[in-house]
């Protein structure tokens, strides 16, 4: 029989929380240092760092590494990325758009880490609902979670040069895109054969959460 050795349970658990320590403290400054418009240009340089921090601490702590996540990980990046690429060059899917310099260098003009931060919403987003057992309502309910996140985080994104709308309106129709790219991406993850389970996830989506709601109120 298989038994857990108690030193390596304790150490494990141990890494859980300075993990978390670390995710809490990164979105906190982040917050502060973008609330203030002193330290504002710095910050926001540092974004595409923010969102690699996330991206080793969620691998870090990922468990299923079958051969079917890496396949997940990228059809999330490139779904996501080739997504940007119709809505930057057609106007078609989100509406017109432009990126800014703030997130990174770029290719074909959509910043690299976009492609990431596709991947990093879908895989927080589809663990919280891991335990949902029918895969095209759990791909709704996750679709639906990164709508919302992306309609609190537009406003933020705006104000600090992320990108810029046509007009300066964001189009109703972004929501609907987001949606419905949203929704591949968490079907190829339900369908995909891994653990879907990060001890991470739930506090990590929760900071971003929070992190572009109280930018709304201190930026805007």
């Amino acid at each position: 029989m298989h038994k857990v050795v108690p030193e390596r349970a304790a150490n494990y658990s141990q890494r859980i929380i300075i993990a978390k320590v670390i995710i809490v403290v990164l979105y906190a400054v982040g917050l502060v240092g973008l609330s203030i418009p002193e330290y504002q240009d710095w910050f926001l340089s540092l974004t595409p760092v923010q969102l690699l921090i996330s991206l080793v601490l969620i691998l870090l702590f990922h468990r299923g590494w079958t051969d079917a996540f890496p396949i997940f990980a990228a059809a999330a990046f490139w779904i996501g990325f080739g997504a940007e690429l119709i809505g930057i060059h057609t106007g078609y899917l989100f509406g017109d758009y432009v990126y800014g310099p703030t997130l990174g260098p770029m290719l074909w003009e959509v910043p690299i880490i976009i492609g990431v931060n596709w991947f990093i919403l879908a895989y927080l987003t589809g663990s919280v609902f891991r335990t949902i057992e029918n895969d095209y309502y759990a791909a709704f309910l996750g679709a639906i979670a990164m709508t919302c996140l992306d309609y609190i985080m537009e406003p933020v994104a705006v104000a600090l040069d992320f990108w810029y709308w046509k007009f300066h309106v964001i189009p109703a129709g972004n929501y609907v895109g987001w949606f419905g790219v949203a929704f591949l991406i968490h079907l190829i993850f339900r369908k995909a054969n891994f653990e879907k389970y990060n001890p991470l996830s739930l506090l990590m989506l929760l900071c971003m959460i929070l992190f572009f709601a109280i930018l709304n109120f201190t930026v805007l």
